[in-house]
């Protein structure tokens, strides 16, 4: 049994879907034209920031979908008459969708391009935004929401690859972390945007990160590794140029991608029975691993719920204090932005799980002493306000390298011959994780709230001891180095 190479299938392409050579030779030609601007994309740092920032309205979009659900309850709950049950459903069915945009998302990115994957995650998220705000019952709620999961799927991996693929080493994991730093930042966008709109203006709103998105797709290039893969060397080196700038010398790097797709191409048919060489296996575990260990700390249940959860801990303005949070997980995750590249993924992963370990299992303390004392003692009071600072801790432990850095490495180390299926295999496992905990939190805190955090915080202290025993450092490394460093 065996399946095909995302490279054999892929080299019948003649051009990417969303197709912009002539623009890089136009860029490199007209400089008394272009004046100014020509001068900005000589600048290679610049020419790549400003790719990753348009890519960047996807994962806004991500989180803006993640923290919908949040401030918009209970006014969803009273105009529609919903159910807890069928607001929970709803909740969930962004993950469902998701899943199924993560089966996809390899082989459409391999197939069509990176940003004509994009193109294709943006459609059904505006869609679904729409159903949404016209919603009259549950049914057009679902369908919304399914639909939003479906291009938050896509997206989820798409980006991260895009960023890891158009980066210099040197760069690499900060441009790489913009990616949930934009999350974040899509999280807090709807925290806030909720302080102030009701339900179906916030679905409104949603919009509007994919629709920038769509128009901006148009005015930057394509992956230069997957277009040399495609096998248009030509375009890939035009593409490399514009994004390390007119006047750098791209030789090395270029003998370097074309090593590395010479190699991949070597077998046109990679085996099932092939995965249990270390090569393949080997990443293929960390990049699952991480990504699982992600959701299993129980983040998605905490931002999903937040607002609940707050009330639980005797906060009066639990909206507010939930805005609070998502705007402490930007900072904290525009931090680690800044220091990836200098301290290194895994000292961050090991830093921020241990920090998680800690919030969590203070957090569990607390509400369990809570639920053995009068709701009227000083003591209660006391621990409602540790569970609180328990977990502005949790969320910016997570934000610190938890919740970035497993998709930066999920980028860098999959074998290039097998990314596609790799790379959809290791998002599935992440939102189907992260479907699992979102449907049980509720539930979970119901039962016991020092039971549902004692567990995150088990969870969280299998992380520590999964990164020190496994995971490679990968700072400082190409793309090449890294994955040829498995063989």
């Amino acid at each position: 049994m065996s399946f095909r190479d995302d490279n054999e299938d892929g080299r019948d392409l003649k051009k990417p879907f969303l197709h912009t050579g002539s623009w890089y030779r136009m860029s490199a030609r007209g400089n008394s034209i272009m004046g100014s601007s020509a001068q900005v994309l000589r600048d290679g740092s610049i020419s790549v920031v400003l790719c990753v920032l348009i890519v960047a309205l996807g994962p806004i979009q991500f989180g803006f979908t993640c923290g919908y659900s949040s401030p918009t309850q209970d006014q969803m709950i009273s105009d529609l008459k919903l159910s807890i049950s069928e607001f929970s459903i709803f909740g969930s069915l962004s993950n469902v969708g998701a899943m199924v945009g993560a089966i996809a998302s390899g082989q459409i990115a391999e197939y069509i391009g990176r940003k004509g994957s994009l193109m294709i995650a943006a459609i059904p998220n505006i869609i679904g935004w729409l159903a949404i705000s016209f919603a009259k019952d549950s049914s057009f709620l679902f369908l919304g929401r399914l639909l939003e999961g479906f291009g938050v799927g896509i997206i989820s991996y798409t980006v991260p690859v895009y960023i890891a693929e158009i980066s210099p080493q040197n760069m690499r994991g900060s441009l790489g972390s913009v990616n949930q730093l934009s999350v974040t930042i899509g999280i807090m966008l709807a925290y806030l945007l909720g302080l102030f709109a009701n339900w179906r203006v916030l679905a409104v709103l949603g919009i509007l990160p994919c629709t920038l998105l769509i128009p901006g797709l148009f005015f930057i290039p394509e992956s230069p590794r997957w277009l040399a893969k495609m096998g248009m060397m030509e375009d890939s080196e035009a593409s490399l140029q514009v994004l390390r700038g007119f006047d750098t010398d791209i030789s090395v790097e270029v003998n370097e991608i074309k090593r590395a797709v010479a190699s991949s191409s070597k077998r046109a048919t990679i085996r099932f029975a092939d995965l249990k060489r270390r090569r393949y296996w080997y990443p293929l575990t960390i990049g699952i691993g991480l990504l699982v260990l992600q959701q299993l700390s129980g983040i998605n249940g905490v931002l999903f719920y937040s607002s609940n959860i707050f009330e639980r801990a005797g906060v009066s303005s639990s909206n507010v204090a939930t805005f609070g949070l998502g705007a402490i997980q930007v900072i904290a995750t525009g931090v680690t932005t800044w220091l990836v590249d200098k301290a290194g993924r895994r000292l961050l992963l090991t830093v921020s799980s241990s920090g998680m370990t800690l919030s969590l299992l203070v957090v569990a303390v607390a509400f369990f002493v809570e639920g053995m004392v009068s709701g009227d003692s000083d003591l209660h009071s006391i621990m409602g306000i540790l569970s609180l600072v328990g977990l502005v801790a949790f969320a910016i432990s997570f934000s610190l390298g938890v919740g970035a850095i497993p998709w930066v490495i999920m980028s860098e180390i999959l074998p290039v011959n097998i990314k596609g299926l790799a790379g959809s295999v290791a998002t599935l496992a992440n939102w189907l994780t992260s479907c699992v905990i979102t449907m049980t939190a509720n539930l979970l805190l119901t039962w016991s709230g020092g039971g549902t955090f004692t567990i995150y915080a088990i969870v969280a202290a299998f992380t520590v001891v999964f990164v020190t025993l496994w995971v490679p450092e990968t700072k400082g490394r190409s793309l090449e180095e890294i994955q040829s460093s498995f063989r």
